[in-house]
């Protein structure tokens, strides 16, 4: 625990469809994270967890959210279907804006395996409301076009044993056009369950946030400083 850090945690229904999320904010925070889960994670994911606690201790708040609802996960097809996915992340961002607690932070997401295609969809459609994204074992590749219109600084990240879906990021990195990075963890495979490997790839989501997740103002005098 950090000195004098401090993050509620509050159980909420986000949208239309009430899907169930848990907000955590700190006494100080100075941007919100989205995460958007894949196949077979929810809000209670301990991988998330550990990555959310991570950002709590540098002042960001997060949503943990559960993109489908109890009965729609039941249907193996939902997990995949990439326009569903996308429409809960963009609800799920209208959201965070439209809260108190949240309304004035920069917005970013994190996404993994099936949710990471939904979180680049979210960032390309909403364009300035999305400041970061970070994937997580991801599978960008399913983004499909949208690739092409993502601005936000983007970090996808993947185990180095997880040879099958380093192969479809380092494809997907081809497309993105933005400020961009590919993070491969040594030896770790597709759920970073190997020794030290989840505190390397959650260090590596909470720098990139921590270097890109900032108010538009920030930005801006960050573009205008390396012309």
């Amino acid at each position: 625990m950090v000195e004098g850090y401090f993050a509620s945690r509050e159980d909420v229904s986000v949208g239309p469809g009430a899907l169930a999320g848990i907000l955590s904010v700190p006494d100080r925070a100075r941007g919100v994270v989205v995460f958007a889960h894949g196949s077979g994670s929810s809000r209670n994911s301990p991988r998330n967890a550990k990555v959310a606690a991570a950002l709590h201790a540098r002042n960001f708040a997060t949503l943990l959210l559960d993109l489908l609802t109890v009965e729609e996960a039941r249907a193996r097809h939902n997990v995949f279907d990439i326009e569903l996915l996308t429409a809960r992340v963009i609800q799920a961002v209208d959201w965070i804006r439209h809260d108190p607690r949240t309304e004035h932070l920069p917005v970013g997401l994190f996404g993994a395996s099936t949710g990471a295609a939904a979180a680049l969809a979210a960032a390309a459609r909403l364009l300035g409301s999305v400041r970061a994204v970070v994937s997580r074992g991801g599978r960008p590749d399913l983004a499909g076009v949208d690739l092409g219109h993502v601005r936000a600084p983007t970090l996808l990240i993947v185990g180095g044993a997880d040879h099958a879906v380093i192969e479809l990021n380092t494809d997907a990195l081809r497309h993105l056009t933005c400020l961009k990075h590919l993070e491969v963890i040594p030896h770790a495979t597709h759920l970073f369950e190997e020794e030290g490997t989840l505190e390397r790839m959650t260090d590596a989501a909470a720098h990139w946030f921590n270097l890109y997740l900032l108010p538009e103002s920030a930005v801006q005098a960050s573009a205008a400083g390396k012309r």
